[in-house]
C-alpha cells in the first residue's frame, strides 16, 4: 500500500458530482491526504464503484457512496444526515455536480435554462443550506464551489452556464460573508476551471475526434493545452486544508491564463 499523505488528515469531505471525472478525480485526492469522503451522484453505480477504488487503496471506511439529485432539497437532508453518520461528522463541503445545455439567448428553451440553474445554482443553495449545521459542528470548516472560467468571461452561445456560473461565484462570496459574520470557522471559495479532459468534452469531440477537439480548445488557451482533472484535484486539496485557512470569498481561477488576456 502507497504511503498516504496527511495534508487533509481528520477531514470528512461530502462531494456532489462524485462518480465524474472531476468529482472522483477530488475524491481520490483527498483521500490520499487523510480525508474521509462520501460520494454522492445521481449515479450511484458509478459513485460505489470509485469508493470502492478509494476504500481498496487506504482501507475500508475511508470512502462513502449516496444517492443524490442535487435539486431535491429532500434528498439534500438524507444524504447529508446519512454522510455525518457514516463519516462521523462533515468538515468539507464541496459543490461539484453541473450540466450545461447549449444554444444561444434565442435557440435556448426556457426547460432547458430552468434546468442549468436548478443543477448548477439551487444545489449549492440548499447544499450549504443544510450543510452548514454539521461544518458547525465540525469547525474547521471549508466550502468548495466548482464554478467556471465561463462565470468571469461570457460567450454568444452560452447564456444559462455563464449565468449559472457567474452565480455561483457571487453566491460563494455570500456564503463567505455569512460565516464570517456567524462568527464561524467556516471558509467558501470558488474554483473557475477553463477546458478539462472529462467526459465534458465527449460532445466536441465526437464532432471533431478527440485530437483536433483537444487542439482546437488547447489553442484558446494561453498555456496551450486543455487541464486536467488533478489540476482541479489539488486546488479542492489546498481549499479543504488548513493551508487555506485565511482564505474566504475568493476565487481560484485554473484557465491556463485565459483570464489574463
Amino acid at each position: 500500500m502507497a504511503t498516504r499523505g496527511a495534508r487533509v488528515a481528520g477531514k470528512k469531505a461530502f462531494i456532489t458530482g462524485g462518480a465524474g471525472g472531476l468529482g472522483s478525480a477530488m475524491a481520490r485526492r483527498l483521500a490520499e491526504e487523510g480525508a474521509k469522503v462520501t460520494l454522492a451522484d445521481i449515479d450511484l453505480d458509478g459513485a460505489k464503484a470509485v469508493a470502492a477504488g478509494i476504500d481498496a487503496a487506504w482501507g475500508a471506511g475511508t470512502a462513502f457512496a449516496l444517492p443524490l439529485d442535487v435539486t431535491h432539497e429532500d434528498q439534500w437532508t438524507y444524504a447529508l444526515e446519512e454522510a455525518d453518520a457514516a463519516m462521523g461528522g462533515i468538515s468539507v463541503l464541496v459543490h461539484n455536480a453541473g450540466i450545461s445545455r447549449g444554444g444561444n439567448i434565442e435557440q435556448l428553451s426556457f426547460e432547458d435554462w430552468k434546468l442549468v440553474m436548478s443543477v448548477n445554482v439551487d444545489s449549492v443553495f440548499l447544499g450549504t443550506k443544510h450543510a452548514l449545521k454539521y461544518l458547525r459542528q465540525n469547525q474547521p470548516g471549508s466550502i468548495i464551489n466548482i464554478s467556471s472560467i465561463a462565470g468571469l468571461i461570457a460567450a454568444h452561445n452560452s447564456p444559462a452556464y455563464n449565468a449559472s456560473k457567474a452565480g455561483v461565484w457571487l453566491l460563494s462570496k455570500g456564503i463567505a460573508l455569512h460565516c464570517a459574520k456567524q462568527g464561524l470557522d467556516v471558509r467558501s471559495n470558488s474554483i473557475h476551471p477553463t477546458f478539462i479532459d472529462t467526459p465534458i468534452l465527449d460532445p466536441i469531440r465526437q464532432m471533431f475526434g478527440k485530437d483536433e477537439a483537444d487542439a482546437k480548445l488547447g489553442r484558446q488557451i494561453p498555456l496551450g493545452h486543455i487541464g486536467q482533472p488533478d489540476d482541479i484535484a489539488n486546488a479542492v486539496l489546498y481549499l479543504a486544508s488548513d493551508e487555506s485557512k485565511f482564505m474566504t470569498g475568493a476565487e481560484l481561477k485554473l484557465d491556463g491564463g485565459i483570464s489574463a488576456m
